[in-house]
């Protein structure tokens, strides 16, 4: 047996099959027309376009490979030399700064504010 659900009563009711499957009378519908266009210009794909996309540069990956693969004992965040050290010695102060600001703050705060 199938159910279905009753609209009326708001409950199941038994049911035959066909109109289990399509419940309130809702049946599917094949739309033999194309739908509207979205955008009024057409897309074009790169291949279409006047002379195509080029990239201007050249392709730095091999060499970032060679450099990331070496093996030197380094991490590979410090493998592109001064630079690299230079933003990690940034981030570490930073880091040991905003926490011992956190530490004054946490002991400012829990200090009893004083009764004039």
């Amino acid at each position: 047996m199938f159910y279905k659900f009753n609209g009326i009563t708001q409950r199941l009711s038994g049911g035959a099959g066909p109109a289990a499957y399509c419940p309130q009378g809702l049946k599917p519908l094949v739309s033999t027309e194309t739908p509207p266009l979205i955008f009024a210009t057409p897309i074009k794909s790169v291949s279409e376009l006047e002379g195509g996309v080029h990239f201007l540069g050249r392709n730095k990956v091999p060499d970032f490979q060679q450099i990331f693969q070496k093996p030197d004992g380094l991490p590979v965040h410090l493998k592109r030399g001064v630079p690299d050290r230079l933003l990690y010695r940034t981030t570490m102060a930073l880091t040991i700064g905003g926490a011992i600001y956190c530490l004054v703050a946490l002991f400012m705060a829990a200090q009893p504010k004083k009764q004039h």
